[in-house]
């Protein structure tokens, strides 16, 4: 998503195609994207990095929202939408199947078993090979996954946003569904490379509008990071490293998806499977997370309004 939409100006096509490939290089093989990033753009810069290494890689992409003259105005999960999304995805992907295809935002207008029994038929068709929720709660997944199996949810989660520990992962558990993390690194945050006197642009990064990214929320947030820095110290990394290590060492069926959006970013995060975390350091760690209280709502209202 970096590449193209929510945290800034989108890149020139040739640089995140260079981005990619890196990727790729270095032993990556799950990209994920959404007609919605863009919209449409980043779709159509993953369909063209990715063409010469189809067969080697996972692409998951998603369908939901509804989308007027380039601008999201609610959901749409309508069956006849799900057929028309998937079409246009397959083109701009320059796939004829995709791998893993998420329900970006719950429709409240469409009962979910309305939506599998649509994605059970693509399955059946070939043209798509799994279906995942995005930002979804226990219950639908429950209802979802009666129709036909629940492939991976991907909510947002990470070391200082954890309400899908509530029920959200142990029903995952239960039923056998991978859980992707999305903003693993606290869209940006957890880097440390943001403080209090970060600016946001309002026209190009989401976070302006985020409650969390508000100063006096960043402010009171700073010790997160601190946190994360004095740990990273007795592990030789640093926060981004021990960010996404955590997220690993929760269960092995969890896979976050860092949006590095340059390569030397990629270099740094891979680092983090190498990092190992113990019983103990886990207990330290949520030890002085529970000191902290976390300042500001994760997502702005209209955005958690589609959440479950």
């Amino acid at each position: 998503m970096n590449l193209s939409f929510g945290t800034g100006q989108a890149v020139d096509t040739s640089v995140g195609v260079k981005v990619i490939r890196a990727g790729v290089e270095r032993g990556i093989t799950f990209f994920d994207t959404a007609e919605g990033y863009g919209p449409f753009t980043n779709e159509t810069l993953v369909g063209e990095a990715l063409a010469p290494f189809r067969k080697d890689v996972v692409i998951a992409t998603k369908f939901g929202f509804k989308i007027v003259d380039g601008v999201t105005v609610g959901t749409d999960s309508r069956p006849e939408h799900i057929r028309e999304v998937a079409e246009a995805s397959l083109k701009r992907l320059k796939t004829d199947y995709i791998d893993l295809f998420y329900q970006h935002r719950v429709d409240p207008n469409v009962p979910i078993e309305d939506v599998v029994g649509t994605l059970k038929n693509l399955i059946r068709e070939g043209k798509i090979r799994h279906y995942g929720l995005s930002e979804v709660g226990a219950a639908t997944i429950r209802k979802a996954h009666a129709v036909h199996p629940v492939a991976a949810v991907q909510n947002q989660y990470s070391i200082w946003t954890r309400e899908p520990e509530a029920e959200v992962l142990p029903v995952c558990e239960e039923l056998g569904i991978g859980f992707v993390p999305w903003g693993p690194l606290g869209t940006g945050f957890l880097t440390g490379t943001i403080d209090p006197n970060t600016k946001f642009d309002s026209s190009t990064d989401l976070r302006a509008n985020f409650p969390r990214f508000t100063t006096e929320a960043m402010k009171a947030n700073m010790p997160v990071v601190d946190m994360l820095r004095q740990f990273a110290k007795k592990k030789n990394a640093n926060p981004v490293q021990i960010a996404l290590a955590w997220l690993l060492a929760q269960k092995p069926w969890i896979v976050p998806i860092p949006g590095m959006d340059k390569i030397e970013y990629i270099d740094d995060n891979i680092k983090s499977v190498d990092i190992e975390l113990t019983t103990e350091d886990l207990k330290e760690i949520d030890s002085e997370l529970s000191k902290i209280n976390v300042q500001g709502a994760r997502l702005d209202e209209g955005l958690l309004s589609m959440s479950e």
